[in-house]
């Protein structure tokens, strides 16, 4: 994808499909069963649970895009994403061309989120924000689930997609620490 936009709005647009791309790379080096395997010892979590979870903050953001507020709290949990490697893959294609579509003026767009944060309030807070700042918590908070992800795959004894995981500013400051070596 090459957009041409006056700031870096699609830089983050660009940044989703990037995430996303990682994320179809994995479905595809790894098997059904890895993908829906429960692990007890990451809290009886799978990578599918991770990758539905990753993948419902995408369609929650791409969908107030379009029009609305975000809310985070409002996601379906035990979907065939969690369990389906196809169904996951096909979830990832529709998203991407999704965001491959959204227009960069939107993320300049005011919202409302909501999300519950506390332990001790029954409630969810909410907060205001802006299309483009919640790309980018999105892809961040999809990082660290990928390197949940990349953790339990290596405790499966499965070899992760090169940099699959590890965060942009990560990979950019190893590269530079091998420039200087």
């Amino acid at each position: 994808m090459n957009l041409t936009c006056p700031n870096d709005n699609c830089v983050l647009i660009e940044s989703v499909i990037d995430t996303l791309n990682q994320g179809e790379t994995l479905l595809a080096e790894i098997d059904d069963t890895t993908y829906a395997r429960r692990l007890p010892v990451a809290f009886n979590a799978s990578i599918g649970g991770h990758y539905r979870h990753c993948l419902d903050h995408f369609r929650s953001l791409l969908d107030a895009a379009m029009g609305g507020d975000l809310d985070y709290d409002h996601r379906e949990r035990g979907t065939p994403v969690e369990s389906d490697r196809f169904a996951a893959l096909n979830a990832t294609r529709q998203l991407r061309e999704g965001f491959e579509q959204l227009n960069p003026v939107v993320l300049t767009r005011p919202l409302s989120v909501t999300c519950k944060t506390s332990y001790a309030n029954s409630g969810s807070q909410v907060s205001t924000s802006s299309v483009g700042r919640e790309l980018m918590y999105s892809v961040a908070h999809a990082v660290h689930h990928y390197a949940l992800i990349g953790i339990m795959g290596g405790l499966m004894g499965i070899q992760m997609p090169s940099g699959f995981g590890v965060a942009p500013s990560t990979l950019k400051h190893r590269a530079e620490m091998q420039k200087a070596a």
